[in-house]
């Protein structure tokens, strides 16, 4: 898809970031070249566009890990196929969170920049205990692991990616990730860190814009709230963002996309009629799940027509509208054209977050709750206030 048919789908206008890449490109370009790259999670939507983006201006070494082999090997594929000159490139399929990981590191060389594009991103993951402690691991010790490996190995620069969801968060998605956060304030000492707080990615894996696509290929309804608003961007400004932030972002800066409430916020109901009406197609309203998937999907097809249940959010977690940062943060709006740079000084905690790490060593899935969880969430996201409505994403549609 072009990128210009992706904007009309999205409700956006204009191109993000590319003033601030042209007015960047010869710094950009330079610490590339000069410098060793490693990219965690880089089979991911945001990993690849990232891992592309460096690859592009020809580091000395880029080498990729991901849990998914499926997922490095269209890497691999991509990048051999294109027209790029790869010096040291290299994959890997290790889990982070695995001994395996740090027996890499004693093999690997020295690593300039560390970008981790791993994370458990879905509010749904909620929906049970054990899921929910899998997306603590990922999203906070696991980062936390490897951020120890980086200053080990005496890595100069370290990356994450956050989320819009850790302003104040309404699930645990999201306020992980504001923890998540507050661990690499307290990392920050030994180690210049930055990170990038964004929208939803268009079309990226597991996201509901995907969810529409496949809907469209298997013949099945589609279904998407009315009353919850998001803000998107494309893969490809999604890597330039998490590359702008690693290689230009300060210690603590968490780098955002400038974007309108007024003009690039839209419901999700909207984008499902824009992508059908993309596709040459007008949505047909049902008022129930059942009667969306119980329609004549063939003969609506003949009428240029397409079943769709949208209707108000009643799920966990669900954010009606997303935000970057909060009024007590400290931005500074005016040293990128298209990026807005969250420069906080936290005052960190470290009992508390020592007293979290303790929670998750001797706490076993089994033994606990979400009640109890959100509890030891608050301790730490006084602003958490997390939606439990009873209903789960993968309840419906």
């Amino acid at each position: 898809m072009l990128e210009q048919d992706l904007f009309k789908i999205i409700n956006r206008k204009n191109k993000l970031f590319e003033s601030d890449i042209n007015a960047q490109e010869s710094e950009l370009s330079n610490i590339i070249k000069n410098s060793s790259f490693l990219v965690i999670g880089a089979g991911g939507s945001i990993g690849q566009a990232v891992t592309k983006e460096i690859a592009l201006r020809v580091p000395k070494v880029l080498h990729c890990i991901d849990i998914s082999e499926n997922s490095l090997v269209e890497l691999v594929r991509d990048l051999r196929s294109s027209d790029l000159m790869l010096m040291d490139f290299k994959t890997f399929n290790i889990d982070v969170g695995s001994k395996i990981f740090e027996d890499f590191y004693e093999y690997a060389p020295r690593y300039d920049y560390v970008l981790n594009l791993s994370a458990m991103k879905h509010v749904r993951n909620e929906k049970d205990i054990f899921s929910l402690f899998r997306l603590v691991n990922t999203n906070i010790f696991n980062t936390v692991k490897s951020v120890n490996l980086a200053i080990k190995f005496n890595s100069k620069k370290y990356f994450c990616v956050s989320t819009d969801k850790a302003a104040n968060p309404v699930n645990f998605m999201g306020a992980s990730k504001k923890i998540m956060e507050l661990f690499l304030s307290r990392l920050g000492i030994n180690i210049s860190i930055s990170s990038a707080r964004f929208a939803n990615v268009a079309f990226s894996n597991g996201s509901l814009l995907e969810g529409f696509k496949y809907r469209i290929e298997k013949k099945q309804p589609l279904a998407a709230p009315t009353d919850v608003k998001r803000y998107f961007v494309s893969s490809k400004e999604a890597g330039e963002l998490c590359m702008l932030s690693a290689l230009l972002g300060k210690n603590s800066e968490i780098f955002f996309p400038k974007l309108s409430e007024e003009f690039d916020l839209i419901s999700l109901s909207d984008v499902g009629s824009r992508y059908l009406n993309f596709l040459g197609f007008e949505p047909y309203l049902c008022n129930s799940e059942d009667e969306a998937k119980n329609c004549d999907v063939d003969s609506l097809i003949l009428e240029k027509k397409w079943p769709c249940y949208f209707s108000a959010s009643n799920t966990s977690g669900e954010k009606k509208f997303e935000e970057f940062y909060l009024e007590d943060e400290d931005v500074n709006l005016s040293k990128f054209n298209d990026i807005g740079v969250i420069t906080n000084k936290i005052d960190i905690d470290s009992e508390s977050l020592t007293n979290f790490e303790n929670f998750f060593k001797i706490t076993k899935p089994s033994e606990t709750n979400k009640a109890e969880l959100y509890k030891v969430f608050n301790l730490l996201t006084e602003n958490f206030k997390h939606i439990d409505t009873g209903k789960n994403l993968d309840d419906k549609m």
